[in-house]
């Protein structure tokens, strides 16, 4: 019995490397070939609509039958305790996985995927909003522009530093940018002599810009300054799309105008008549988004290559898993029913065909997407391969642990891996090929894909 034991444990560990050796033969492919954004994206829907079908087939059909022709007594007892221990794996093991997959992101993990690097930017770009909106809140400037409009001023504002005596521009150069002042204080002089200071929550630049006129004075830095750029170009089209905008910036302009104007009527009749033409200018009016970010990301995160691989086998340690308790299954049934078994009849050949059909557009994608940002090709080539070979070493514990577990606590451990991958499923797979491609594509692409591992079935 020990040496059949041992057997069974490498028919499963076998099966496990079976499923995932396409792992190594996508990343080589994508590694090797171009492949056009539409054609990634068919593989992507292609191999999420082949996995959701050995989710449904392997995993949680067979307990759904199970509950609805269990009979009564006893058998339905402990097919109605099993399919709940199955919701409730699920439910777990979905949480699991997005817990574990946000530890691993913030350490640089997001790089192993389209969709969780696209999915991190944005919350970067989000979380960099919120906190200009809680700014603007507090810039007279802008209390009365509405909300929405403020939040879609914040999405396009560039944070800039300026150092203390740095030059944030001099008089008589062209304007092309609205600045806001975060912190710190900005001085101006003409022609070397002090005129005034600004500080935090005012803005600059708004005459110039609204009239085409040159910087009249000179801004310097009094100390480490923080503001916040607006080019010219977006400055211009803002103001189109947000009337109270622009109302705000004539507003301040003017205010600036006159303070510029009881300046210079000390000094020249020309400065003054100049001031009187900027502020006509004002009631006339004027009408006239990379590769450096995830370099930047992956420096930041410099733990990036092990969290990138902690991700991908946060990925595949639940499918590992599943293949080993599926192995056990077969078998068990196969041995009561005909008390002998080869091979090939305790393969749960759906499962497997969906884990290799979905794997390998996985490895394929990402891989593209990792030299893209950078990384060499053995270390892509490795990550991949060492996974592999994992995922035969789980599916052969998944064998070992599922033989000593009670049947509802091996459901129970089915329905975590079930709800964790399909998790991965929803979060990222499918939000990858919709990056690449287009809804249509996508949907017909997870239906072949689904169809195709159900096909399988007609080996068992």
């Amino acid at each position: 019995m020990e040496s059949e034991y041992w057997t069974y444990l490498i028919w499963a560990t076998g099966i496990g490397a079976l499923s995932a050796v396409s792992l190594p033969l996508g990343s080589v492919v994508g590694l090797a070939a171009r492949f056009r954004p539409l054609t990634l994206s068919l593989l992507a829907a292609f191999g999420a609509g082949a996995l959701i079908a050995a989710l449904s087939v392997e995993l949680v059909a067979p307990n759904v039958s199970a509950l609805q022709h269990g009979g009564g007594g006893s058998v339905h007892a402990d097919a109605y305790r099993n399919f709940l221990a199955l919701i409730v794996g699920a439910i777990c093991g979905g949480v699991a996985f997005v817990v574990l997959d946000q530890v691993v992101n913030a350490h640089g993990g997001f790089l192993r995927k389209t969709a969780s690097t696209l999915a991190y930017f944005q919350m970067q770009k989000r979380a960099r909003v919120e906190q200009l909106i809680k700014e603007a809140a507090e810039v007279p400037f802008l209390q009365d522009v509405p909300p929405h409009d403020v939040h879609r001023l914040a999405s396009i504002v560039r944070p800039v530093t300026f150092t203390r005596g740095e030059v944030l521009f001099e008089q008589g150069d062209t304007a092309d940018a609205l600045i806001f002042i975060r912190s710190g204080s900005v001085r101006f002089t003409d022609h070397g002599q002090h005129l005034t200071e600004m500080t935090a929550r005012n803005v600059l630049g708004a005459i110039e810009l609204l009239t085409g006129a040159a910087h009249p004075v000179t801004a310097v830095a009094n100390e480490s300054v923080e503001c916040l750029y607006i080019s010219k170009e977006q400055f211009d089209e803002f103001r189109k799309m947000s009337p109270a905008f622009d109302e705000a910036c004539r507003k301040v302009a003017s205010e600036h105008l006159e303070i510029l104007k009881e300046y210079h009527a000390r000094e020249t009749r020309q400065a003054q008549k100049w001031a009187q033409e900027a502020i006509q200018s004002l009631r006339m009016g004027t009408e006239p988004p990379t590769t450096i970010e995830l370099l930047r990301a992956r420096q930041e995160h410099r733990g990036a290559p092990l969290a990138v691989w902690l991700g991908i086998l946060l990925d595949g340690i639940p499918e590992s898993l599943v293949i080993g308790f599926g192995v056990l299954t077969m078998l068990s049934a196969r041995l009561t029913s005909t008390g002998s078994v080869a091979i090939g009849e305790v393969i749960p050949y759906t499962l497997v065909a969906g884990l290799f059909l979905s794997n390998f557009p996985e490895a394929l994608s990402s891989s593209a997407n990792m030299r893209h940002q950078g990384w060499s090709n053995s270390t892509i080539f490795n990550l991949w391969f060492s996974l592999t070979v994992i995922t035969a070493l789980g599916a052969g514990l998944g064998y070992a642990v599922g033989e000593t577990l009670p049947h509802a606590w091996r459901v129970f451990s089915e329905g975590m891996a079930a709800g964790a991958m399909l998790t991965m499923i929803a979060s990222t797979m499918i939000p990858d090929a919709v990056h690449s491609g287009n809804p249509p594509a996508v949907g017909l692409g997870t239906l072949a894909g689904f169809l195709s591992a159900i096909a399988f079935k007609l080996l068992e």
